[in-house]
């Protein structure tokens, strides 16, 4: 019985050492990589950007629309077309504690009045104020926590008279696993009720 003994802590610290990783969005262009946190408190479309960027769909598309001091747009075209697709449209889940701050990273929609989001998809806003008129009328579901640097860039590039980056700028769209270390390492904080 005793030679079970050392079996069982060493079972016991493998179980209570083992690490929580999060579901972090991963965008790299030929910029660098991009890194998301994807809130849990809008899980209908976390869970739409994670589906589409597991099944390699935004890797399709480019970063159609970018505009210095307000956001660098990429996924479907911005096109009656590009929202026509309805798998893709998720009904709001706005937050009042989730804003357009610098680095917000949120999901596209046309003038529908129900205000319901396409999920195919995304912009990252670049205005270091924010853009606090879009509080509640566009849908932030993630922050960008490695990479503002690069969208900082991507908005500076020459554009056609669509906002359309004359070199295309494309996606290659992941979901990778993090540890909490490895995101605040970033300085980013968690949220509390992710912890």
């Amino acid at each position: 019985m005793k030679r079970f003994f050392p079996l069982a802590i060493l079972l016991l610290f493998c179980a209570c050492s083992e690490v929580r990783t999060y579901q972090v969005g991963q965008i790299n262009t030929s910029f660098g990589e991009m890194l998301i946190w994807l809130y849990d408190e809008t899980p209908k479309h976390k869970e739409a950007f994670i589906e589409l960027a597991e099944e390699g769909y935004y890797d399709d598309y480019t970063f159609n629309r970018v505009i210095d001091k307000f956001v660098a747009q990429g996924g479907c075209p911005d096109t009656p077309e590009g929202f026509a697709y309805s798998v893709h449209l998720l009904e709001p889940e706005f937050r009042d504690d989730i804003k357009h701050i610098y680095g917000a990273f949120g999901a596209g929609r046309d003038g529908n009045p129900g205000k319901l989001s396409a999920a195919c998809q995304f912009y990252i806003v670049q205005n270091e104020n924010g853009l606090a008129r879009l509080d509640g009328d566009y849908m932030i579901y993630g922050h960008v926590f490695k990479g503002m640097d690069l969208v900082d860039q991507i908005v500076k590039v020459e554009t056609d008279s669509t906002d359309q980056p004359l070199t295309a700028i494309e996606l290659d769209v992941n979901v990778i696993e993090m540890t909490a270390a490895e995101i605040e390492g970033y300085g980013f904080e968690i949220p509390v009720g992710s912890k």
